[in-house]
């Protein structure tokens, strides 16, 4: 079960459904490119390590993005030790930490979109959601990407 976490520590959260596995071709042995959707009509490409975490096309699971792993929403320091203290990570099978890079707004059709694209040491992310729920990610923010399949 998922430890109680302040809803400020959440910056996004979604399901989403692996519809395609390295759509463009696999272009690194260890590397592969998903492509999901949600239940709510976002995208998502994520570059997952796929010898570290399998994802298979049809596998369910949830998404979050946080600005840190405290399940308090105490910022992330250098000096930050977590070992043996129950973090946000502790519910989740994979985690990545990088930095969002790009944010822009679209309206295709009287649709409003907003696409946000982070690099999590060179495995990049693009989520492509409704612009209400990506509000709390910006350009330059430090994210961690949590990711756990949903059975």
């Amino acid at each position: 079960m998922a430890p109680a976490v302040s809803g400020s520590v959440i910056a996004y959260e979604d399901i989403f459904e692996v519809i395609d596995r390295d759509p463009d071709g696999k272009k690194f042995d260890k590397v592969s490119r998903f492509r999901c959707r949600s239940q709510f009509e976002a995208d998502l490409e994520i570059d997952i390590n796929v010898d570290i975490y399998k994802l298979d096309v049809g596998t369910r699971f949830t998404l979050v993005l946080s600005p840190t792993l405290s399940l308090d929403g105490t910022p992330e320091d250098p000096s930050y030790d977590q070992t043996g203290k129950e973090t946000l990570a502790s519910s989740y099978d994979y985690v990545m930490y990088g930095k969002v890079f790009k944010k822009e707004d679209e309206n295709a059709g009287g649709i409003q979109k907003t696409t946000v694209i982070a690099s999590f040491g060179g495995l990049l992310m693009r989520i492509k959601a409704d612009p209400k729920n990506l509000q709390e990610v910006d350009i330059d923010n430090r994210v961690y990407v949590l990711i756990r399949k949903i059975a």
